[in-house]
């Protein structure tokens, strides 16, 4: 009876693996067997170096180089908020918070990151926009600024957590031995403990880049849709998950060269985005620091 068990357990185990395994691999054949047409019809030359980007538009662009550029400012300035915030917090809880505040601040924290992200889009162009307006002239309405900035709040919570996990696994006998040479605490964590744990940290990050450049509804609602190519951070811009939310409206023909399009800038995330995932894998399994 109980080898039974164990069969159905495995079997079911098994079934979930297979489920998710197939599901990637049926995203795959949809992105390259839709955006083959596109490509058929667009040099891939073009798509890569023209920096207009207006298929909706008379006068039409393939460009992908407007929405990468404002998909990597959008990212550029979330890191830029998330990475110093998440790693302060990461040292203050497994370095001097006492446990029983840690355990109660900890899942607190991450309930930033069940908060919708409509709530946060709508939260940058209502509120953080006007206010950075009163001190920056030129600031747009819709701006790569606040969505970045609220982005960067959205992601705190992963880079936090799992860099403290990070810091907390280092052993207790590298803290001692560094107290021992008189190092105060803070020399410890920043020559000790950050250095490392600092594969763990850097996946972190390198997963948190991988979440901002995946965000649709922040950047869909605050950033804008204007798909230019440009780094300045007061104007509005448009990235590759606010595009394919502005073709999936409906307003497209199905099956046209507009409407391939999205398949074509889906295909450049996804991309991005398992590059990411495999760098933050090599650096894991690489260069992570074991002890015994």
């Amino acid at each position: 009876m109980v080898r039974i068990k164990e069969k159905v357990i495995e079997g079911l185990l098994m079934t979930a693996g297979m489920i998710t395994i197939l599901t990637t691999l049926g995203i795959i054949w949809i992105l390259f067997s839709e955006s083959y047409g596109f490509f058929k019809e667009v040099h891939i030359v073009d798509f890569l170096s023209d920096t207009q980007w207006t298929p909706l538009f008379a006068q039409k662009h393939y460009g992908i180089l407007p929405l990468l550029s404002g998909t990597l400012l959008v990212t550029f300035i979330a890191i830029m908020v998330a990475l110093p915030l998440g790693i302060i917090i990461a040292i203050y809880l497994s370095e001097y918070a006492p446990a029983n505040f840690r355990n109660k601040v900890k899942p607190s924290l991450e309930i930033l990151a069940a908060v919708p992200t409509v709530v946060y889009g709508f939260f940058a162009l209502t509120v953080v926009t006007p206010f950075l307006q009163n001190f920056i002239p030129g600031l747009s309405t819709f701006n790569a600024l606040s969505a970045g900035m609220v982005m960067g709040i959205m992601i705190i919570p992963m880079i936090s957590s799992l860099s403290e996990d990070a810091l907390t696994a280092v052993p207790k006998s590298l803290r001692e031995a560094s107290y021992g040479m008189g190092a105060t605490r803070f020399q410890t964590a920043i020559k000790v403990t950050v250095p490392a744990a600092s594969s763990g940290i850097l996946v972190s990050v390198i997963l948190a880049i991988g979440r901002a450049i995946g965000e649709t509804m922040i950047v869909t609602i605050a950033a804008g849709q204007q798909p230019v190519f440009t780094f300045d951070i007061r104007q509005s811009v448009e990235t590759i998950t606010a595009y394919i939310v502005q073709v999936s409206l409906g307003d497209v023909q199905h099956g046209s060269l507009e409407y391939q399009t999205i398949y074509a800038a889906g295909i450049t995330l996804f991309l991005f985005t398992f590059l990411l995932n495999n760098i933050s894998y090599f650096i894991k399994k690489k260069y992570q620091e074991k002890y015994e």
